[in-house]
């Protein structure tokens, strides 16, 4: 099992900028990928973000370029620095991790943090 937790979310006004923090717990060293997802109301949840165990990221292209992802594996934690942040990033953002260890792999969500941008 892993625990994670979310951090950083609140009010904001349009170009400002938030940071969000996972932390991770439980057997993390099955981690083998974490993201960023995220909810707005009456939509489904989508990919802001991924990072591999090895540093490779991958972008949802409506944040290319303002948003960053990054990883501590020594502190378990996951980082997304948002940058010049519009309306339309207003959700609840979720934390994800996909494990792996000698079987299938299995997946891991925090409870969200919300996010909300003002124009």
């Amino acid at each position: 099992q892993v625990q994670l937790v979310e951090s950083g979310g609140g009010l904001v006004q349009a170009g400002g900028s938030l940071r969000l923090s996972c932390a991770a717990s439980g057997r993390v060293y099955e981690i083998v990928s974490m993201g960023w997802y995220r909810q707005a109301p009456g939509k489904q949840r989508d990919l802001v973000a991924t990072i591999s165990s090895g540093g490779s990221t991958n972008y949802e292209d409506s944040v290319k370029g303002r948003f960053t992802i990054s990883r501590d594996n020594a502190k378990n934690t996951m980082h997304l620095q948002m940058n010049r942040l519009k309306p339309e990033d207003t959700a609840v953002y979720f934390c994800n991790a996909i494990t792996q260890w000698s079987g299938p792999t299995a997946d891991y969500w925090g409870r969200g943090t919300q996010v909300t941008v003002s124009s």
